[in-house]
């Protein structure tokens, strides 16, 4: 039972981590290689949105066509990957797991690897990305199924043999690959959103947004699971189906975000983390508070990567730089006090 003044902390804190992201945005929005002015920014917005501003050609470029779509597809891709975390470590009541646990990275790197060497047959490397990320959950999931029931830890260790399989594989098509092909493998493998275009937000929008909708509404439910199979069918609920659910719904959103920018490691790991700091075990405001956490850290390593200097760095560079430290401390300083232990 959350009291009163207990509810209404969360809530001042939410909106405060809505209110960074914002900050984030903005502060992505104006920091470049061409910086702006908040008035050039905002006129080239409302410029597109009404047509009555007035916005230099230059600008309309940076703002609407490089760096809107960037920001978006990185929040979205953030909050997917953080908000899959969440559900993945409650499912399988585990700290350390991770939305790519079950080998969707891996699939999904060797699905782009395929595309790369073989355009003829794999005709879109997004297309098989996805593909390959689900079919590696899918064979995990499957290898793992014994006699109707699916144990978290046969789970795992399915999935760590499934991933170790496609790993394998992108090992062969880098081998095979040319000087020009193994430097898009690698590339893709660290992950970017330079690409980034308004097709991509909208279909990282459509794929994320019914999942998390999924999954803020199974929260209870993913309560109940962190308890224990047992206990939860002591409560009325039959543990496999829901984890079924839960993980489908957390993969489908990682694979189409990490198809579209790549392989982006850390977010899935340490948001939930820092959002049970904030909120506690309560999943039904881990599950929000990690996407708007995730969505925040990974437009700022985005401006991290795209600003720090006259290039580009490769997002998941950034994001293990500044996470790696992070989880650390989280782990020394504030484990006992979270897990108990």
């Amino acid at each position: 039972m959350i009291s009163k003044n207990d509810f209404q902390f969360k809530v001042i804190i939410m909106i405060a981590l809505f209110a960074l992201l914002g900050a984030f945005a903005v502060t992505a929005l104006l920091l470049g290689e061409y910086e702006l002015s908040p008035r050039q920014a905002f006129d080239v917005i409302l410029l597109k949105l009404t047509g009555t501003a007035d916005a230099a050609r230059i600008h309309e470029i940076i703002v609407w066509r490089i760096r809107l779509p960037r920001i978006f597809l990185a929040a979205l891709t953030g909050a997917a990957l953080a908000m899959s975390g969440a559900a993945y470590q409650g499912c399988f009541r585990n700290p350390l797991v991770e939305p790519f646990i079950l080998g969707a990275s891996s699939g999904a790197a060797a699905g782009t690897a395929l595309a790369i060497l073989f355009p003829r047959i794999f005709v879109h490397p997004q297309l098989s990305a996805f593909v390959f990320a689900l079919s590696a959950v899918s064979l995990s999931y499957g290898l793992a199924r014994q006699r109707e029931r699916t144990p978290p830890v046969a789970l795992i260790l399915s999935g760590i043999i499934v991933g170790a399989l496609f790993s394998a594989l992108v090992g062969v098509m880098k081998y095979l690959a040319a000087d020009e092909q193994l430097r898009e493998i690698t590339f893709w493998m660290m992950g970017a959103f330079y690409y980034a275009n308004w097709n991509d937000v909208r279909t990282a929008f459509a794929a994320v947004t019914p999942c998390f909708l999924v999954l803020f509404g199974m929260g209870w439910k993913l309560n109940v699971l962190s308890l224990g199979d047992d206990e939860a069918r002591s409560l009325g609920i039959n543990p496999e189906p829901v984890r079924l659910i839960l993980i489908a719904t957390g993969t489908f959103a990682a694979a189409v975000c990490v198809s579209i920018a790549g392989i982006v490691a850390w977010v899935g790991l340490m948001m939930p983390h820092a959002s049970r700091l904030l909120f506690g075990p309560d999943n039904r405001w881990v599950l929000p508070a990690s996407a708007i956490m995730g969505a925040a850290y990974m437009v700022l390593c985005d401006t991290v990567a795209r600003s720090l200097t006259g290039g580009e760095i490769p997002i998941g560079i950034v994001a293990s730089i500044l996470g790696a430290p992070y989880l650390l401390w989280l782990i020394r300083a504030k484990g006992r006090e979270v897990y108990g232990r």
